[in-house]
């Protein structure tokens, strides 16, 4: 990188900042404008003004069916935030009798492709059960088991026609990983809206699609997971219980670089009646780069932050 571009990129992280710490001093100060939902949507708006790049965001109320979305009807790639509805996918195949999680799936070398962190550590075992495998997926985002896991449902094109068995018209898989995570800008491959994402997720983790124990199951891996920590769960008050599951692509020739975070909250203190809210975040930077920026997850970060706001504002009235 020559010494101009360097001057760019650091002129631009700086706009960011400054951009980020304005929205955190309104929010902060108990911006009242919060409290409608215009006022939510044009703090969105704000948010990703400030920030550079293209946010897309839902925020739903799970008792009321209330939303507040920015670009909530557009498409952004998923990466691996879409491991989500696919570990709940096979915890409803199981609740139906469909397959046994303690099941062994064999894995060879000849599986592997990048990023299997927990598939590696289980090598050389030969493979792993499908409730592990559906575990690390979600927690520790495994391509491998993922991939195995696809399999299962029938590959991408089974994991999409599982989702529309759900009512969810606009998620879509095509790929297997890492593949999938190279979205160009205007491919429909391997995306989802927002506002489609977050209404599906409130089914999974809300109603009584998934059995009680399977639901239990799965909100306890989101709420395990860590790869999110500097991301929409970040803005969200200490108190609130909370889980979530992330999506991240970085690649030179293909698209923005892409920091996703799909996200359930409990808000404390009896706010919203003890309902969760679902959040479900898509930014794309307006900078490549080769490792993820802090910037780029505080964009996500600001996002919770908000949706505390709006959880004590509009959806608890």
């Amino acid at each position: 990188m020559d010494r101009t571009n360097m001057l760019e990129l650091s002129l631009s992280r700086r706009q960011i900042n400054l951009g980020l710490t304005t929205i955190g001093f309104a929010l902060a100060s108990g911006c009242s404008t919060l409290g409608t939902a215009g006022g939510a949507e044009t703090a969105l708006a704000e948010l990703e003004r400030s920030a550079g790049g293209k946010l897309g965001a839902t925020i739903l109320n799970t008792r009321t069916g209330q939303s507040i979305s920015h670009r909530g009807g557009e498409r952004f790639g998923m990466c691996s935030s879409f491991k989500l509805a696919l570990a709940a996918l096979i915890l409803r195949k199981a609740d139906g009798g469909e397959l046994d999680l303690d099941s062994f799936v064999p894995i060879t070398s000849s599986d592997m492709v990048y990023f299997a962190p927990v598939v590696t550590e289980n090598l050389a075992k030969g493979g792993m059960t499908i409730g592990a495998m559906a575990e690390a997926a979600q927690v520790f985002s495994d391509n491998v088991a993922t991939n195995k896991l696809l399999a299962i449902l029938g590959g991408p094109a089974g994991f999409t026609a599982a989702m529309r068995a759900i009512g969810d018209v606009q998620t879509r898989l095509d790929r297997l990983e890492p593949e999938m995570m190279l979205v160009d800008v205007g491919d429909p491959r391997d995306t989802t809206t927002p506002f489609a994402m977050a209404h599906t997720v409130a089914k999974m983790t809300t109603t009584n699609w998934l059995s009680v124990g399977a639901r239990t199951k799965l909100l306890g891996w989101m709420e395990a997971t860590k790869t999110g920590s500097k991301r929409i769960r970040a803005g969200l008050p200490a108190d609130w219980r909370s889980g979530d599951k992330t999506g991240t692509g970085m690649a030179p020739k293909h698209g923005p670089d892409r920091y996703n975070d799909i996200a359930i909250a409990w808000p404390n203190g009896g706010v919203n009646k003890g309902a969760p809210i679902i959040i479900t975040g898509y930014y794309e930077s307006p900078v490549k780069s080769e490792t993820m920026r802090d910037e780029d997850q505080a964009v996500l970060a600001e996002l919770g932050k908000i949706s505390a706001h709006i959880g004590h504002g509009v959806f608890s009235k």
